[in-house]
């Protein structure tokens, strides 16, 4: 079992303290990378219901969420509601000593609060406030609300998923809100590096539109250059061959990329077919993308001939790129998996045990580790109260009963 006891928290980032606010996936995603490296993250929710990815997920047994095991692993859980001054205060007397305060609530939230960041730099200069919504926090859309399929959308990845005789395809994750968490993440450690400099906090502004289109590669540009809008092309790689889904005699499918030339002649050489590298169809990485349709139908021919376990140990003996397309199932029994420790097992107080994927990236010297799944509601209310802000029992009882945490 991977887990440690709280105290034992390591990782680079273990003198760091986080507060999270904000709930689903933005904001507590990147929560979770910095608790992920060491940090200490005080998940703020609301009292009663907590983040709603404690219910989300498709699959629930015992009625509880998959989901949140994994977003909320490594945090400690403080029900407070933000909507009351005797919250608000609260919040004010865990910012004296926050590096990092995350929230993706709809700008102009946090300042209607009275904890906007002219207000809470005043307590602590120091502050990095990251804020995640979907449009920024400045421009005409700011006020919108922003989901991650929105976001999407308007950052051009929806544009370009898919099949062509189809409309825009989802991702099946969700990855917009996942690009703006990582960014605000590598904005909070940019942030957190220059004020070893200066000793002063500021603002990282992490919008999911802008995080999903710096991922857009050179489409911009190819636009504005040479008027080209870049198209859905289903499972192929435009003029890049072979680089596809190949069938096997199995009814499997395999993943085959040999599109640079040294590549390709090793896979014409396993194919039986060394000739084909020779053949001015075939020869060059332009020729191959100008016939990729009639090339990729050679492979296809050939992969049809052979079960799937036989070809790609034929392809790895030859040296020539391919996978498998997983699923969760195949990852769980996967060898290579197992040997790095991609998927850990961690105690659950109700699955008795759960799998999720461990941290990436790894760190020689000062790795990250999963400590414990997501905690229970509220359950480090009275420890960080009473340590933190000094509350004796009977004060918190009071503010329990009377909502506010």
């Amino acid at each position: 079992m991977a887990t440690k006891a709280e105290t034992a928290r390591s990782g680079p980032l273990n003198d760091v303290r986080v507060l999270e606010m904000g709930q689903l996936l933005a904001g507590p995603f990147c929560g979770q990378l910095l608790a992920d490296f060491g940090a200490e993250v005080i998940k703020c929710e609301q009292p009663g219901s907590g983040d709603p990815l404690r219910v989300w997920g498709q699959e629930k047994p015992y009625g509880k969420s998959l989901w949140w095991p994994v977003v909320g692993r490594n945090k400690k859980s403080l029900t407070l509601n933000l909507r009351t001054e005797e919250g608000q205060e609260i919040v004010r007397d865990l910012i004296r000593s926050t590096d990092i305060l995350i929230e993706n609530f709809r700008p102009g939230t946090m300042e209607r609060w009275n904890l906007g960041y002219e207000d809470l730099k005043k307590i602590n200069p120091r502050l990095i406030m990251v804020r995640v919504t979907g449009f920024g926090q400045s421009g005409p859309y700011s006020k919108r609300a922003g989901y991650g399929a929105i976001g999407e959308a308007m950052g051009g990845l929806r544009y370009v998923v898919g099949d062509p005789s189809t409309p825009p395809s989802r991702m099946g994750i969700s990855i917009g809100d996942e690009l703006a968490a990582v960014y605000a993440c590598m904005g909070a450690l940019m942030a957190l590096h220059a004020r070893e400099r200066t000793g002063q906090g500021q603002i990282v502004d992490s919008a999911i539109y802008e995080a999903v289109l710096a991922m857009m590669e050179s489409t911009v540009s190819e636009y504005d250059v040479a008027g080209y809008v870049r198209q859905r092309t289903g499972a192929t790689l435009p003029n890049v061959s072979p680089s596809n889904v190949f069938e096997t005699r199995d009814d499997k499918l395999l993943l085959i990329a040999a599109n640079q030339d040294t590549v390709f002649r090793r896979l014409a050489t396993a194919m039986g077919q060394p000739e084909l590298a020779e053949d001015e169809r075939y020869a060059t990485h332009s020729a191959r993308g100008k016939n990729m349709r009639a090339l990729d139908g050679k492979i296809n021919e050939w992969t049809k001939t052979m079960d799937l376990k036989p070809l790609e140990e034929l392809l790895h003996e030859h040296g020539v790129p391919c996978g498998l397309i997983y699923s969760a199932a195949e990852m769980i029994d996967d060898p290579h998996f197992k040997a790095r420790e991609a998927i850990v097992e961690l105690p659950h107080r109700d699955f008795g045990s759960i799998k999720m994927q461990n941290v990436a990236p790894r760190l020689s010297d000062t790795p990250g580790e999963i400590r414990h799944v997501g905690p229970e509601l509220g359950e480090h209310t009275e420890e960080i109260l009473g340590r933190e802000l000094g509350m004796t029992s009977d004060r918190i009882a009071e503010l329990r009963e009377a909502g506010i945490v």
